[in-house]
């Protein structure tokens, strides 16, 4: 998008009213609220979901096998990020490609919420959740980065404060679903379909007036020769897949195991042909090629950070189901509750973050050393719960505060890391590819949760300790190298701070 087009698209929108900033982080606001209240309220009992027997509402499937499927299904929910930044840039652009998502996702609960509870069923509303995700996660992100100025130094607290929002509906969710998924599965899901459709209904009724012209354009417009180009490898590709899956599985061949081994193979290799792309395309200017490097290692970092993070909704899930005392304070505690720990930290935690990067101006750490930072403590969190089988064994209950600790661990590294990258990726982007960056970050997660398909399987009560510290000890190695080539980091990055 040219200097111009930015300048248009600033001079749109409000500049105040939102707490000091644009009006239109309102309106992102509280679509991706209600966006995160269903996507984390679903993700709070699908795993129960799965492994439970069918006589307590679930499918009964093995819980490695719902380990990893719970895993590749969060992989392949940001992976494909890929095709919804894609599809923005090159097509529709972020305001209609987020809306479109919105919808598909909607449609991914009600699934899940009304049809018969089988496999099949679960993958059919898995496809649309996925595509649906992909659509609106990477391009609300991108619209927050373009109601700011490139200059403008309320960005990072701008940012702060959408993620905020996210972690509000994150919080709620778990809460209200998991309380009504003691009685019906189906009820909690369908609970996740309406918080979505609420906020569909908050973008198509703000956009115009708070948005202005943000994520009307398309970056990258495709010309009609690549139209027809991209349809006709399209067609031939449904036609190709169709026909593969449609021999492979009845034969045996195509198996739930390959296809995790797959979306693996294919969580590290998109984002490296991402870098490639990017790097050697005529349209990203030398400067951009530099950033470009500068971003690697922030990957492989953020990469770490969520192999840790996010087995908080399948290993530590688990954990709290059958290694948890549910019984506190004269409360029965639901396991889906420890789903509302992250986002309630992040809450309580977040304005006292932006405050401080404000506050802290030039002064405060460079974006390679908040990271640095951020794998240190993911690494930490994973230490702190591998102390109660060293300390009462691997049979007995142990108490939930310890998974609140953790849990709180964590939370500080995501507050060094997730904002912080969100904003970093806006300024890094070569502008030919900005909402392809941005699903590129979103692709870290997707890497991180494509190896942890791989790794749930070694986790087992025998092997606690040994898990957890293992991995925990090589995001604290991890963090200590980052640290020491953070200024190299900092010089590739061509004054971006």
């Amino acid at each position: 998008m040219s200097d111009i087009n930015r300048q248009k698209i600033v001079d749109s929108v409000p500049q105040k009213g939102f707490f000091g900033h644009p009006k239109g982080l309102f309106t992102l606001f509280f679509t991706e609220f209600w966006e995160r209240f269903s996507y984390y309220g679903m993700r709070a009992i699908l795993i129960y979901y799965m492994y439970y027997e069918v006589s307590k509402g679930g499918l009964g499937l093995e819980e490695s096998t719902a380990l990893a499927i719970m895993s590749i299904y969060g992989s392949l929910v940001y992976m494909s990020g890929v095709i919804g930044g894609w599809l923005a840039d090159r097509v529709f652009g972020t305001s209609r490609a987020l809306f479109y998502g919105g919808i598909l996702i909607m449609i991914g609960h009600i699934v899940l919420a009304v049809l018969p509870g089988d496999l099949t069923m679960l993958f059919i509303s898995m496809v649309f959740i996925v595509i649906g995700t992909g659509l609106l996660k990477p391009n609300v992100s991108s619209v927050v980065g373009d109601i700011y100025a490139p200059g403008d130094t309320r960005r990072d607290a701008g940012f702060s404060i959408f993620y905020m929002g996210i972690n509000l509906g994150a919080f709620i969710s778990p809460l209200i679903v998991g309380e009504v998924a003691k009685k019906s599965f189906h009820l909690g899901f369908g609970i996740a379909a309406v918080g979505m459709l609420l906020g569909l209904i908050v973008f198509a009724v703000t956009k115009k007036k708070n948005l202005g012209l943000a994520g009307t354009y398309v970056p990258n417009p495709l010309t009609p020769a690549e139209k027809k180009k991209v349809s006709i490898i399209v067609g031939i590709s449904v036609v190709v897949l169709a026909v593969v899956l449609g021999t492979t599985i009845p034969a045996g061949i195509f198996t739930l195991e390959v296809f995790i081994t797959l979306v693996g193979i294919f969580g590290i290799a998109i984002p490296t042909i991402y870098f490639v792309v990017m790097y050697r395309s005529p349209k990203t200017t030398s400067d951009e090629r530099s950033r470009i490097i500068a971003y690697i290692p922030l990957f492989i970092a953020a990469v770490m950070f969520w192999a840790i993070q996010e087995q908080g909704s399948t290993i530590l899930a688990a954990y709290a189901d059958k290694r948890t005392d549910l019984t506190f304070a004269g409360l029965e505690i639901s396991p889906a509750w420890f789903q509302s720990l992250n986002p309630l930290f992040i809450i309580t935690l977040a304005p006292l973050f932006a405050w401080m990067w404000v506050k802290l101006g030039t002064r405060q750490p460079s974006v390679p050393k908040k990271f640095a930072l951020s794998l240190l403590f993911a690494g930490l969190s994973f230490l702190v719960i591998l102390l109660p089988a060293y300390f009462g064994g691997e049979d007995s209950l142990v108490s939930p505060l310890w998974l609140v600790l953790s849990y709180f661990i964590v939370v500080i590294g995501e507050l060094l890391l997730s904002p912080v990258g969100l904003s970093a990726t806006t300024k890094l982007a070569p502008a030919a590819f900005s909402a392809q960056t941005m699903s590129l970050w979103f692709l870290a997660s997707a890497a991180a949760q494509a190896i942890n398909a791989q790794i749930v399987k070694f986790y087992s009560a025998e092997t606690e300790m040994m898990y957890f510290g293992t991995i925990g000890g090589a995001a604290i190695v991890l963090s200590l190298i980052l640290f020491v080539i953070s200024p190299k980091i900092q010089e590739k990055m061509k004054g971006i701070r």
